[in-house]
């Protein structure tokens, strides 16, 4: 089976453990991994604006040298807590497309993509394990990015994991969510913040033939 695992930021660390349980398991795993947290902490500590639409960072282009900065920490510390089997990479330099979102500044929407760079080391038996960024430079938000990359890749399974247990609706988690129903709940003010590019996310692979789940929510199509 070929898994694609998005860590949050605020997980990441914690969740490569998931990542090298399913490697050690005879699965193929590609890793991609946000830092939400991290990055805000970085600006703010910098005098740099944080601002958000829809769940997704607003990037100038002094923010994006933070973006790259932060993402180069968290992969490094990701792939060591993986091991000798991880293989960091960065989208923008693979190969990673993406179509530019110029309200955003330097954002882009990701095209789904089969680098070879990643083909190559799921071939080899290792862990690729990638920073959302994409050819331009563009900051791309992971949750998307994770998606597109499921689909380009032909995964079967792509699965969120996060510092919640799943998609909170009436306040509970709800264990299956159809594509049609998440589209409905994405158009009212139940949700907000970092679950709804997860959500939209999570549709649109869903939709296009990839196993979809946040935490313990299954996206159906």
């Amino acid at each position: 089976m070929r898994v694609v695992l998005k860590l949050g930021g605020r997980v990441a660390r914690q969740a490569a453990a998931d990542a090298l349980a399913l490697a050690q398991a005879g699965h193929e795993v590609c890793v991609v991994h946000g830092a939400g947290p991290q990055i805000s902490a970085e600006l703010e500590r910098r005098g740099l604006p944080v601002r958000f639409v829809s769940g997704r960072r607003v990037t100038s282009w002094d923010a994006l040298a933070v973006v790259r900065a932060t993402f180069v920490e968290v992969n490094r510390a990701i792939c060591a807590a993986i091991g000798p089997s991880a293989v960091g990479l960065f989208g923008d330099e693979i190969g990673l497309m993406a179509t530019r979102v110029e309200q955003l500044g330097f954002v882009g929407d990701p095209i789904p993509t089969s680098p070879a760079a990643i083909e190559y080391a799921l071939a080899e038996g290792l862990v690729p394990v990638v920073a959302p960024l994409a050819v331009g430079p563009l900051n791309v938000n992971g949750d998307e990015a994770a998606a597109a990359l499921a689909v380009g890749l032909g995964a079967d399974r792509i699965h969120f994991v996060t510092d919640v247990p799943g998609v909170l609706v009436g306040g509970g988690v709800v264990t299956t969510l159809p594509a049609d129903e998440a589209d409905r709940l994405l158009g009212t003010d139940e949700l907000e913040g970092g679950i709804v590019p997860k959500l939209e996310a999570a549709v649109r692979a869903a939709r296009l033939g990839v196993r979809a789940e946040i935490g313990e929510t299954a996206v159906l199509a």
